[in-house]
């Protein structure tokens, strides 16, 4: 999948590689041996034994001066996990270099990419106790009702019932390359090392896959190629769950993605491994999400820790150093929970998991990456991991800032207009908030390469004040989760204690009260007029909502006429309706904004809902809303010498069933 790729930094302790050990046997090192061709005044010291060897007798003929790290034979073969490392350059050049294998460097023999699972049979793994899902049951309504919703990974066996789309199980990693295309370049990562081996393409590939195991000449394996826009793009599509709560689906303006607009594209990746390939612990990039689905006959294990601030920390210490090469990190965390997946099982894995992945046999999985709204505190963790550690912007989630900023003026919109969020979106927007504000004070105070990039993340099509924009969402947010001012509640994370995401009414007193705000001032309103509340009910003939998929498009349809005569079922509709006006004078005359929401309740009479032939009783609720048995329309209007832009009226429905 799409992980983060740590850049590795060595030790500052060095040693000097032409030190000679104090001996009457100067010229005798343990590994002498006639007929070695070479200067035998260079020494090298093992670092686990501290014993001395001539450079031309036990090296593998590599520039001395490179070493930073050895070990000699025998202490390698009493330890295979020990491998030798270099010295960072003195300085570096922009030109691209190819990686090194440093495990192939040691003495000549060959890195062993199953040393990690040797490593695994003497070390304590925890079966795992997620759970085990029916897709049906992943959705919206599964993430509001159940507090430990996308907290731990869920497994769901059978692919039926989350609304997604795969290839056909006889897919091959040859039809990959045709639909991809087989010039397409390609990453493969040489598992012995877990680098980059350059040069590689979809077509290459394809021919390594189907080779002979016995006639590939490395373990090698393919976790980043993300194929939106291709052909092998219209055969897939996530789990509904993962298209609900997706950033770049939601918030992303649809016209600015597509062909010839730059837009984060991690929604769609291909992965593909040889048998025994292993893919080192990571946190994928900005502490993403991951749906995960294994096509072929297939089995992959995962290796999990859970992102305590303790673990996150013990991988933000050996992520991106020489610890990496030759320490276990479960060793330093609290424990490591194992689960295996086979063929059709599709795992959801949630923010910030560390994990580690190897795959027994050949396999071909499709899976993705996706940012949301319940959990943005740890997604921002990760990524201060990401710069703490020096991770590259080529391997970090694209264009993240910027992708913030939309999210952030929605969430603004959807607050002005009086919308309801769960506590756990509240905590989010809250940390979402502070990054702004950072990134705002970035453009004010920062040196002028901060200024300069900070103020490109911005986009703005949708944003054209962000300092101001960061700081009324903080202020937003904190009024719904119940704070008094900005002042009292500056720094404290968002109340707890609320049910169902209900906020404090605000009443015409409280528009129009001048509280002082240390970075904000909100523009009140002169007046603030809420009418009496209409409310009537009636009976009309109307089918109910049918129990296929897809059913909800015809109901969300606010203006389609459902009623029909023919129809012998009959539903009561109870109806309400609320209207605030508010005014205000302007410089230049008045704005009047008009909100109007609307609410439906339909109840079918007892029997109309029971399926022919199936005597259970039937509950049918939307996705799209979670006030469940209301419809609800809202819109605003302006009116006056000075009228703002005005979208047009959102429209969102429900329904209560009951039989």
């Amino acid at each position: 999948m799409a992980r983060s790729r740590r850049r590795v930094t060595r030790s500052a302790t060095q040693k000097s590689p032409e030190r000679s050990p104090s001996s009457s046997h100067e010229d005798v090192c343990p590994s002498c041996r006639e007929g070695v061709q070479g200067e035998k005044s260079s020494w090298i010291r093992c670092d686990a034994c501290k014993i001395w060897f001539h450079w031309a007798c036990a090296g593998n003929g590599s520039e001395l001066e490179l070493i930073n790290k050895w070990f000699c034979g025998s202490c390698m073969a009493e330890k295979p996990s020990r491998v030798m490392t270099l010295k960072v350059p003195a300085r570096k050049s922009s030109r691209k270099r190819t990686q090194l294998d440093y495990a192939n460097l040691n003495a000549g023999v060959e890195s062993d990419p199953s040393r990690w699972l040797r490593v695994i049979q003497s070390k304590p793994i925890k079966d795992d106790s997620f759970r085990r899902m029916k897709g049906a049951d992943v959705g919206l309504e599964w993430l509001e009702n159940d507090e430990t919703a996308m907290r731990e990974p869920i497994v769901v066996e059978n692919p039926e019932g989350l609304r997604m789309k795969m290839p056909s199980p006889e897919f091959s990693v040859q039809d990959v390359a045709d639909e991809v295309g087989h010039e397409t370049p390609v990453e493969v990562i040489d598992v012995a090392s877990q680098s980059n081996s350059p040069g590689w393409t979809l077509g290459r590939w394809a021919d390594y896959y189907n080779s002979e195991p016995s006639k590939r000449d490395k373990i090698r394996n393919v976790i980043s190629l993300e194929i939106s826009g291709t052909k092998l793009a219209d055969q897939v599509l996530p789990p509904r769950l993962v298209r609900e709560l997706d950033w770049v689906e939601k918030f992303w303006p649809s016209t600015r993605k597509g062909k010839g607009h730059a837009y984060p594209k991690v929604q769609l990746y291909c992965l593909m491994g040889v048998a025994s390939a292993w893919t080192d612990w990571h946190v994928d990039f900005a502490g993403s999400s991951v749906y995960y689905h294994i096509l072929r006959d297939a089995r992959s294990v995962f290796y999990f820790i859970r992102p305590t601030p303790a673990n996150l920390q013990a991988y933000e210490r050996w992520s991106g150093t020489e610890m990496q090469s030759n320490v276990w990190l479960g060793d330093m965390v609290d424990e490591v929970v194992k689960v295996t997946l086979h063929a059709g099982n599709t795992m959801i894995i949630p923010t910030g998991w560390i994990h580690a992945v190897h795959t027994p046999v050949d396999s071909l999985v499709f899976g993705g990456n996706f940012l949301h709204s319940y959990n943005v505190a740890t997604q921002l963790k990760v990524i201060d991991i990401e710069k703490a550690t020096h991770v590259p912007k080529k391997f970090r989630f694209p264009l993240f800032v910027k992708l913030c900023w939309y999210v952030g003026d929605k969430y603004l919109r959807d607050l002005k207009s009086k919308e309801e969020f769960p506590p756990r979106v509240l905590e989010s927007l809250e940390a979402l908030a502070r990054f702004l504000v950072s990134e705002s004070q970035a453009m004010e105070r920062g040196t002028e390469v901060a200024k300069r990039e900070a103020k490109e993340n911005v986009p703005s099509d949708r944003v054209k004040d962000a300092p101001a924009m960061a700081r009324e969402l903080r202020w937003r947010v904190r009024l719904a989760a119940g704070a008094t001012s900005d002042d009292e509640d500056l720094g404290r994370p968002v109340r707890k204690n609320m049910v169902n995401g209900h906020k404090r009414k605000r009443s015409p007193a409280s528009a129009t009260v001048g509280i002082q705000f240390r970075n904000f001032q909100p523009k009140g309103w002169d007046m603030v007029n809420e009418l009496p509340r209409e409310s009537d009910e009636r009976i009309v003939n109307v089918h109910p909502p049918k129990t296929a998929d897809m059913w909800e498009r015809e109901w969300t349809e606010w203006n389609k006429e459902l009623e029909g005569e023919e129809q012998e079922e009959q539903a009561t509709v109870e109806k309400t309706r609320d209207v605030i006006i508010k005014v205000r004078k302007t410089e230049d005359g008045v704005e009047r904004q008009r909100i109007e929401r609307v609410m439906e309740k339909w109840v079918w009479k007892a029997g109309s809902l029971k399926p022919e032939g199936d005597p259970k009783d039937v509950e049918m609720k939307p996705i799209e809303d979670e006030l469940v048995g209301s419809e609800q329309v809202t819109k605003e209007e302006g009116e006056g010498a000075e009228v703002p832009a005005v979208s047009p009226p959102e429209t969102t429905q429900a329904m209560e069933v009951t039989v």
